[in-house]
């Protein structure tokens, strides 16, 4: 009986895992490898017939792949399931070339549980004309779609990458939709379930696990973003829950269902005064808030039950350089931005222990960057 071909993995996170796992169970000799581990990847590939490739984004295949490369042979057939840009998946093909080796693009479109079930759609790019072992490998991952070069494969990732995060935002605002016309969230997604989005709602529901993270999409969608303009706002909206605080970098995709999480669309550099004004908080630092606000601004709210007016050092006075005692449970979001020309306005919530604060921003675009003109407070909780 012919062995099966030897495959070095490399990159053992959660696909890769799961990939080393599915692939074993169908009788491939799988030799593991992660970035972690400290040991040196190049005598792991020199004995391999296949290198996979599962990692999170296209600078570590660079590392990776140059690290390597004076493992690979001519019979070596590297397979690439990351997602990455269209041109770093060419600069990675004409790398891989110059040892000899094949390169084979195959971006997956599914997650864990499709790679558990051997149910991926793999997206295949190669110069190559003929797979070699590389066929039967991907076949018993999935799907096999072939879409043309390299480029094309890498490209047609991220649209389909594009497609899950819009349909995602689609899901949030329908909620959204559903708590402004006051009808009980559960009761929402009951009917949301049933529609055209009803795919997504058992993950929204917490019934999916974090296989497919807020960061990963975020970085798709900035790829995506850089290659199709028309992506920005996607992108910005994702990037600005991330950037904001509001869901966590491990979070499922689903966190971004949330109706408070959103940036509102507003463009990316937008957001950037927010961002530093939630750094600020998080880390008890008053550089990050001389960063959010113009000189001139003012916080103004009731305090105590008296007015209060701060000038912006006034309010860096009240930040000793260090996270509050509390900030592992302290939550922050933004709420909506609202972009007209050079002006602006945005809403933030801030749940800091007892008290819920709503900050009102005005923004203004000067000197060719955003800035927090002025904010105004409410606070609920503890006085």
């Amino acid at each position: 009986m012919t062995p099966s071909p030897s495959v070095a993995l490399l990159g053992l996170g959660r696909m890769g895992a799961a990939m080393a796992r599915r692939l074993t169970d169908r009788g491939w000799a799988v030799t593991g490898w992660t970035r972690s581990g400290g040991t040196d990847v190049a005598p792991v590939v020199r004995d391999a017939d296949l290198v996979l490739l599962a990692l999170f984004d296209g600078p570590a295949c660079e590392q990776v792949l140059e690290q390597c490369a004076a493992g690979l042979s001519p019979a070596t057939v590297v397979v690439n399931t990351t997602t990455v840009a269209p041109d770093e998946a060419t600069a990675l093909e004409k790398a891989v070339a110059a040892t000899g080796a094949t390169y084979v693009h195959a971006p997956v479109i599914g997650s864990v549980p499709a790679v558990q079930a051997g149910t991926l759609r793999v997206l295949v790019g190669t110069s190559s004309a003929d797979l070699g072992a590389a066929a039967p490998l991907l076949a018993d991952l999935g799907e096999v779609i072939r879409v043309g070069g390299v480029a094309d494969a890498a490209a047609l990732k991220l649209v389909a990458n594009g497609a899950l995060g819009g349909a995602v935002l689609a899901l949030r605002d329908a909620r959204g939709f559903a708590a402004d016309l006051g009808l009980p969230p559960d009761r929402a997604l009951d009917v949301l379930e049933r529609s055209a989005l009803g795919g997504l709602v058992p993950g929204d529901r917490g019934a999916a696990p974090a296989y497919f993270t807020v960061t990963a999409l975020a970085k798709d969608l900035s790829l995506l973003a850089a290659e199709a303009p028309a992506a920005r706002t996607l992108a910005g909206r994702v990037n600005g829950a991330v950037g904001s605080g509001a869901v966590a970098a491990d979070d499922a995709i689903f966190a971004l269902t949330d109706p408070g999480v959103d940036g509102a669309g507003a463009p990316e550099e937008a957001l950037e005064p927010l961002r530093a004004y939630v750094r600020g908080h998080a880390t008890g630092d008053p550089v990050h808030f001389r960063d959010a606000f113009l000189p001139s601004a003012h916080v103004e709210g009731l305090r105590d039950g008296r007015f209060v007016s701060w000038d912006v050092e006034e309010y860096c006075a009240l930040f000793d350089g260090t996270p509050a005692a509390d900030e592992a449970q302290r939550r922050r979001r933004i709420d909506h931005v609202a972009v007209e020309g050079t002006v602006g306005t945005a809403t933030m919530t801030l749940l800091h222990g007892p008290d819920a604060f709503t900050d009102v921003f005005v923004l203004i675009h000067l000197d060719g960057e955003w800035r927090i003109a002025n904010k105004a407070y409410h606070r609920d909780g503890a006085q």
